[in-house]
């Protein structure tokens, strides 16, 4: 029986021992646990400041990738005008039925389609389009403000052609744009005209001829005009019988 209650007490106090031990090591990091805890808190504060940089890196960065996305389409759509072929002027010469037109470009006349957003009916002749690769109307302006300087012979009966004189006295028939159609034409006024498509497109003003006009008709007769009855009577026989009698003078 002593032997082994001499047992029993050595387990006992080897068990007392070893709780003892754990005891102290639960003591010493009861103690350590406000540093670890404060530890914990300085990463964690850390980690937040680096997701927050991390956060503000990444916003940066999709922001430069937006502006290199929008620098790139950009840089495409110049590329692409850039690449485009280049587009072909031409001359409204006639309006057809079917909402076409007639355009004479590099000396060749052509039915042509118009865009959607240009009005068949306000498109005047004489006027200047652009043309697409496809040679279709894609935008249209106004005439060209150069051109040769003619002078009307005559109106004929039509009323849309005149035989008109250009250089060297060179006579030729050309057809009224749409802006000078209506437009009262006599024998001696000047037209711009279109030497590409033989329009005549604006009625030129004659500042020697306008000089000469009288604004008003006088009311002096030869009755006011004293001392002169010779030279009047030759004015009369030079200037006036050929109005009144001109079958004397055919």
């Amino acid at each position: 029986m002593a032997a082994g209650d001499d047992r029993s007490v050595e387990s006992l106090e080897r068990q007392i021992a070893a709780m003892s031990d754990e005891l102290e090591v639960l003591r010493a990091r009861l103690v350590d646990a406000p540093g670890r805890v404060r530890a914990l808190e300085e990463r964690l504060l850390e980690t937040k400041g680096q997701l927050a940089h991390a956060v503000g890196q990444n916003e940066k960065l999709s922001y430069t990738l937006r502006e290199a996305r929008e620098h790139i389409a950009a840089l495409r759509d110049e590329v692409d005008k850039l690449s485009q072929p280049p587009s072909a002027y031409g001359v409204v010469v006639g309006k057809n039925d079917d909402g076409t037109i007639d355009v004479l470009t590099s000396g060749r006349k052509m039915r042509v389609q118009l865009h959607p957003e240009i009005e068949h009916e306000l498109l005047e002749r004489g006027a200047e389009v652009v043309l697409n690769e496809s040679f279709n109307v894609v935008s249209a302006r106004r005439p060209e403000w150069i051109g040769e300087v003619v002078t009307v012979k005559e109106v004929l009966e039509d009323g849309v052609r005149v035989v008109v004189t250009g250089r060297a006295d060179e006579e030729r028939v050309c057809e009224l744009a749409d802006a000078v159609r209506g437009i009262r034409l006599r024998s001696g006024d000047h037209l711009r005209l279109d030497p590409r498509s033989s329009l005549l497109l604006e009625k030129l003003p004659r500042p020697e001829v306008e000089d000469l006009l009288l604004e008003e008709v006088p009311d002096i007769s030869y009755a006011d005009i004293g001392g002169l009855d010779d030279q009047i009577e030759q004015i009369a026989d030079a200037v006036e019988l050929p109005f009144l009698h001109q079958e004397l003078f055919a």
